[in-house]
Formats: C-alpha cells, sequence, structure tokens
C-alpha cells in the first residue's frame, strides 16, 4: 500500500503532466492569421476544388513549420457573389478576426470591391482569380497582386488561333458584367488590328446564370456568322452548348472558347461536350511535368478526386502568400508588398514571377482543341504559353496603370 506521501507526489506529479499541454499552447508562437474571401455558393464548380487546393497547401505548409516560425490559419468567409458582402467580410476579417492579409476573389466585380477596399484599409490582397485587367490595370493599387492570367492574357492566347481560322463573319456571347465585357472588347480590339475586313455580326450579352439558352442560339443562327467567340461558363455555358447542339448551330461553324477546356466546365457536360472547339483549359489528365505530377498525386492522394483548375489557383494562391511572408521576413503589410514585386514561386505550372510593374503573375494559359474520349470531353493537342509572353509592352502597362 502506498504511504501518503508518496500519493501526494503522485497526484502532483499528475497535475504538473495535465498542465504540460496548456503551458506548451501558451508558449507556442501564434498562427499568422490570412483571411480568404470567396463566392462558394455563387460559383461552387469552381470554388469548392479551390477551397480544397488552399487547404493542402495549408496542410503542407504547416506541416513543414509553418512560415517564419508560426503556422499559418486561413479564416474563410462567403460573399454572394456580391461585392457589398465581399466588403462586408472583408472588414470583419480586419477588425474582429485581426488577420493580416487577405486573398481570394472569383468574380470580377467582387474582385474589384476587394481591391479597392484593400487601397483604402492599405491591407496586402492577392486576387486569386478575379480575371479583370482592371484589377492590375487601371484600378491597379499598390496593395493588390493578382495571381491567375488576366482577360487580356487569355485572349492574348487564343487570338493567334482565331486569326488563323481567316473567318470574316464573328458572333459574340458573353456574360454581361465586366468580366465579359472586357474579353469581347480585348477580342475585338485583337482581331481587328490584325484582320481589318473582319465583320461582328451579332452580339450576345448574357445575365449572368440567367441565360435564356433558346433565344440567344437562335439569335446567334438567324446571324449566319462564320465563326463564333463564346465567353459564358458555369452552368450558362452547359445550357448554351446543349441548346447549341439540338439546334445545330456548331456544326460547320469555328468555335473559339475562353475556359471551356477547364475540367469544370467540361467533365458537366459529360457526353454532351462540343468537339473542335478552340479553347483555354487545363488538361491535367496529360500533364507530365514533375512538379505537377507532384501536385496532382498529392492533390488526388487527399480528396480521391481529380483536380481541377480552380484546385491548382487555390493552391498555388497559399504558395504564394507563404513564400511572400519568408522573403517579408515579416507580415508586416509594407514589407510584403514589397516582397511580392518579383516574388519567384513555385506552382504546379511552373515558376511564376509577380512581376512588379503591374502586379500580374506570369502564370500561363493552356491552349488547346475540345474532344470526346469515352463520352467524356477532353483537350487535345494542346500546349502551355507561359505568361510573360502574353503580356503587352511595358509602354502600353504604364499608360494603362495608375502612377503609385
Amino acid at each position: 500500500m502506498f504511504r501518503i506521501p508518496t500519493l501526494l507526489r503522485c497526484a502532483a506529479f499528475a497535475a504538473a503532466l495535465a498542465m504540460l499541454p496548456a503551458a506548451h499552447a501558451k508558449n507556442a508562437a501564434p498562427p499568422i492569421r490570412i483571411g480568404e474571401i470567396n463566392s462558394y455558393k455563387a460559383i461552387p464548380a469552381f470554388l469548392a476544388p479551390y477551397k480544397k487546393g488552399w487547404q493542402l497547401a495549408l496542410e503542407q505548409i504547416n506541416a513543414q513549420g509553418g512560415v517564419l516560425g508560426r503556422p499559418l490559419q486561413v479564416i474563410w468567409r462567403d460573399d454572394n457573389g456580391n461585392p457589398g458582402d465581399s466588403v462586408r467580410a472583408a472588414q470583419e476579417l480586419i477588425t474582429r478576426e485581426k488577420v493580416d492579409l487577405l486573398f481570394g476573389g472569383f468574380l470580377s466585380h467582387t474582385g474589384l470591391a476587394l481591391a479597392d477596399f484593400a487601397k483604402q484599409r492599405k491591407v496586402f490582397f492577392l486576387a486569386a482569380e478575379p480575371l479583370t485587367d482592371k484589377i492590375t490595370w487601371h484600378d491597379g493599387n499598390r496593395y493588390t497582386y493578382r495571381l491567375r492570367p488576366s482577360t487580356w492574357m487569355h485572349v492574348a492566347a487564343l487570338a493567334p488561333k482565331a486569326l488563323a481560322l481567316r473567318k470574316q463573319r464573328w458572333a459574340l456571347v458573353y456574360p454581361n458584367y465586366e468580366y465579359g465585357q472586357s474579353a469581347v472588347a480585348t477580342f475585338k480590339a485583337m482581331m481587328t488590328s490584325f484582320q481589318p475586313n473582319i465583320e461582328f455580326v451579332a452580339e450576345q450579352a448574357v445575365p449572368l446564370g440567367k441565360i435564356d439558352a433558346g433565344a440567344v442560339v437562335q439569335a446567334l443562327a438567324d446571324a449566319k456568322p462564320d465563326a463564333i467567340f463564346n465567353v459564358l461558363f458555369a452552368a450558362d455555358l452547359t445550357r448554351f452548348v446543349r441548346e447549341g447542339n439540338t439546334r445545330g448551330l456548331f456544326e460547320n461553324r469555328a468555335v473559339v472558347s475562353l475556359l471551356t477546356g477547364e475540367p469544370e466546365y467540361l467533365e458537366p457536360l459529360g457526353a454532351d461536350s462540343p468537339t473542335d472547339w478552340i479553347v483555354t483549359g487545363y488538361p491535367w489528365y496529360a500533364i507530365d511535368t514533375p512538379e505537377h505530377k507532384a501536385f496532382a498525386e498529392a492533390y488526388r492522394k487527399r480528396y480521391n478526386e481529380t483536380p481541377k483548375v480552380g484546385s491548382v489557383v487555390g493552391y498555388a494562391s497559399l504558395m504564394s502568400i507563404a513564400a511572400g511572408l519568408k522573403r517579408a521576413g515579416s507580415t508586416d503589410t509594407e514589407k510584403l508588398v514589397d516582397a511580392f514585386a518579383g516574388l519567384q514561386v513555385d506552382t504546379p505550372f511552373g515558376p511564376v514571377t509577380y512581376r512588379a510593374i503591374d502586379h500580374q503573375s506570369t502564370m500561363g494559359v493552356f491552349v488547346g482543341v475540345t474532344a470526346l474520349q469515352d463520352g467524356q470531353g477532353i483537350m487535345k493537342d494542346f500546349s502551355y504559353l507561359d505568361g510573360s509572353r502574353l503580356q503587352p509592352p511595358d509602354q502600353y502597362v504604364r499608360q494603362l496603370r495608375p502612377a503609385p
């Protein structure tokens, strides 16, 4: 039988052990708090994989000890695809959650709202996905950088293919908000500068997420174009393609299409996927580089599904933030902003650089042709165009971007 002193010593030892986790937690370095804002409910096809992408990056970064000796913590909010909600979420993350920086955004108008918030509040913001050129040019500011290739870059990747078709009569269909309007304006400018006799015989501007596919397809067919330039995506694209297939709109007619080769938009079409469209996209199943194979394997192991473009964007966004924090050596906003100028980051698409001149990364674009394989749409005959090749001259950028 234990004596009383022995029992007391055991009790004291047990109490000390019980306090160890609390003491350890108290002495552990506090996390670097990062705010993330996106339209998860509005655009689930893209943003569900996107969230998985940054979560995978978060797990990998923290498993390696975090950044600056501190773990990363991401606190995310849904903005319902509404710019006002985006700003309110940003305000709440900054004031209540005390985050050190922000990233995210999908739709162009929500991205622009967040970029303006970053400018007004002097907080770092990495625009992950919004494609609008205004984020890095017309409305560019010191505190905002962008990962994904811009609208200009996507159109510049497709324009040479469109010009090579030598079609005179073009019809245009696009979502009627900043991204779609900008894509069409850029396409018109690029095409007319090299093909002066081109005609734009029909233009269908569709309310985002509310396409009347039958009316749109009929209007395009009535114009009898030689070719179609399409900017629709997500559910609008699905309805447009299926109605166009039913009415024969695409028979013997060239189609050049932004984003259609991305698996989040091509996979839902299944056997209805269009063939022989010239598209930008992401042929994950055929990219054989070491960096992509490592990412795709880790993603499939973690989630038991194949990666999407959103997966890459989410992953590369948080990896960019980690690299920027390391280079800055601090969470200080001004130091982080300066660190991102010329920052080089390894991504599943290869290394990218954040340009000092306009804060745009050099992530590139895959261009190819759609085809059907085993009842599923794929990209074939594709190539990767490095983003540095898709940029306009620096003099042009300086004319568009406001002076700091």
